[in-house]
């Protein structure tokens, strides 16, 4: 099993991604940055991998309530085939269900949808912390 120490969660959408990070040890998951989902996504997401030490990737895949995969997570899948798989690290995939609904909530600035993006990222990663570390 990979022992992970330093976590992006993005969570991916049409026209922007939120990216946040965390480090395993101290679990505080951070929001970092919305990236724009054009031709500059990857290289930029290449900057903060290696900004951060990057070891894994932790992405939102979409659900509906009942917890089935949408069409839209199958849009996500296809995305990271396209596009993540090239980093060579391992990808998580993290139920996102309301993330989005949550993150416009906590916002300060519900002006800046950009910001709910990245917030949104870091929801995801507060969810994987405490999946993973519920018992199976």
């Amino acid at each position: 099993m990979t022992q992970f120490v330093n976590l992006l969660g993005l969570d991916i959408g049409e026209r922007r991604i939120g990216v946040a990070r965390v480090n395993l040890i101290a679990k505080l998951p951070e929001a970092l940055a919305t990236l724009p989902n054009n031709t500059t996504f990857l290289e930029r997401l290449k900057q903060l991998i290696g900004e951060y030490q990057i070891d894994g990737l932790v992405v939102g895949l979409p659900r509906n309530l009942n917890g089935q995969e949408t069409a839209q997570s199958q849009t996500i899948r296809d995305f990271c085939a396209k596009y993540l798989n090239r980093l060579n690290l391992p990808i998580i995939w993290q139920d996102e269900t309301l993330s989005s609904v949550a993150a416009e909530s906590q916002a300060k600035d519900k002006q800046s949808k950009a910001g709910v993006d990245a917030l949104a990222a870091r929801i995801i990663l507060e969810d994987y912390l405490k999946t993973s570390e519920e018992p199976r």
